[in-house]
């Protein structure tokens, strides 16, 4: 049996309230309201040598550290019920998929690194999660949210009687996390309601039709605060009892513990395939910031830190701006107390091929801050030249049909080894990038 790390619970970064692991439905900070958004779960888990059971399946290959697994064994489940319980939602998740949950391919992209001008010791690893369900890394955040709700139905601590009287799931998104969302949701027949902007991207629309999705447009209205209007329109909801199946942890923290498995995916190969040194650096594109964030998170907890940059598009980058303003008012660690002075909407989101990662918001951003300065790293804005070029060479030289938002985290690599200020990339560095989104 691998070695299980203790898991007490969650802790909010900005105000302090703790919250135990065995808290039903503790999607948010206590201490957040309405009027009191600036606030941000993370887990308190003790740290401990990772090791996999060599499960295909990345939810039972590292499921002692998942904080959904230590839910349910707060709650009395066997730990032969608890994996059980992980099998049969992944069995369902394949009727409706056609397949489950996989560890996904990372290795290095010989091609890509030659024509990047790396060295033999150097080059470029891919991490493709373009095969994962849906087709992206989203469906992973959300699975643990679904465990956790199946979980607590399990043992009896839901308010709702049976499964018809079920509330709906809500997630605000018109791309990867709306169509993982939903296959999800499909699995166990779970009511969900996907809120999507005004002239949505109609194969997206139509999928989630398929899968039996709500779908709500959300044009802009007048009386609107700044910031996405689906992600107001998705707050009433949750207000009037929706579960908030979110892929943003201020909104959901479970996203956060799935999200991992990627981190722990990575950190083990390099650990027990890859002859040489660690990672120097990991370029992660970031929307809403919960990818990068738990990948950061799962690299930690392996007690790997390689140099984290966080790529977001010249069109929308309020991460980068959160990162300065952090700068000057004491560093990236005290950022937590400056919420107001660091992240707010983007006044006027441009757009870009890379469409997925032009959230007005990076609301996973005291965790991203965090880690870059854990590993000395630093965020880069890439230019819409950058996002088409890094999408043309990484697509044809790895041979993976990734999407814009999929490829942004090579755009990342392109625009640092360019970069005069941020110094290039020596060709003997090791460098991670995850290929995530399939193109539609």
């Amino acid at each position: 049996m691998l070695e299980r790390p203790l898991i007490a619970g969650w802790q909010c970064a900005v105000c302090g309230e703790s919250v135990d692991i065995a808290q039903p439905f503790s999607w948010r900070c206590p201490r957040a309201s309405d009027d009191d958004r600036h606030h941000s779960l993370q887990l308190l888990q003790s740290i401990s040598p990772l090791r996999s059971s060599g499960d295909a399946n990345p939810f039972l290959a590292f499921r002692p550290y998942l904080a959904v697994d230590a839910f349910m064994g707060a709650h009395g489940l066997t730990d032969a019920a608890r994996a059980a319980m992980i099998g049969e939602l992944d069995t369902l998740v394949a009727a409706v998929e056609g397949r489950g949950f996989v560890t996904t391919p990372f290795e290095r992209a010989d091609a890509l690194s030659d024509a990047l001008e790396f060295g033999a010791d150097g080059g470029v690893w891919v991490k493709d999660e373009t095969h994962n369900v849906a087709g992206s890394h989203k469906a992973r955040h959300l699975f643990t949210i679904l465990l956790h709700l199946r979980a607590a139905e399990f043992c009896g601590l839901a308010p709702w009687a049976t499964a018809a009287d079920r509330p709906p799931l809500a997630i605000a998104s018109c791309g990867n996390a709306a169509i993982a969302a939903s296959t999800l949701a499909a699995a166990v027949s779970w009511p969900i309601r996907v809120f999507v902007p005004s002239s949505p991207n109609l194969h997206v629309t139509k999928r989630l039709g398929e899968l039996g999705a709500q779908v709500v447009e959300c044009p802009r209205l007048p009386s609107d605060p700044p910031g996405d209007p689906c992600v107001h329109r998705f707050r009433e909801a949750v207000a009037a009892g929706a579960v908030p199946f979110s892929v943003q942890g201020p909104e959901n923290a479970w996203c956060l513990d799935g999200g991992r498995t990627i981190g722990w995916e990575m950190a083990r190969h390099m650990e027990e395939t890859i002859v040489g040194p660690p990672f120097d650096r990991l370029f992660v594109q970031v929307g809403g910031g919960a990818f990068a964030a738990s990948v950061a998170a799962g690299f930690r907890m392996s007690g790997i830190t390689p140099r984290l940059h966080a790529v977001q598009t010249e069109a929308c980058a309020p991460l980068e701006r959160a990162w300065t303003r952090a700068l000057e008012l004491g560093g990236p660690k005290g950022a937590a107390a400056h919420w107001a002075e660091c992240m707010w909407p983007w006044e006027h989101v441009g757009t870009s091929a890379a469409d997925g990662i032009l959230d007005d918001e990076t609301y996973d951003w005291l965790p991203v801050l965090a880690a870059m300065a854990d590993g000395n790293g630093s965020p880069v804005v890439v230019s819409e030249a950058q996002v088409l070029e890094a999408n043309e060479v990484g697509c044809r030289l790895t041979g993976i049909d990734a999407s814009h938002t999929g490829t942004a985290g090579l755009a990342g690599l392109l625009a640092l080894r360019e970069s005069v200020v941020g110094g290039s990339v020596a060709p003997d560095e090791r460098v991670a990038v995850i290929f995530s989104g399939i193109r539609r």
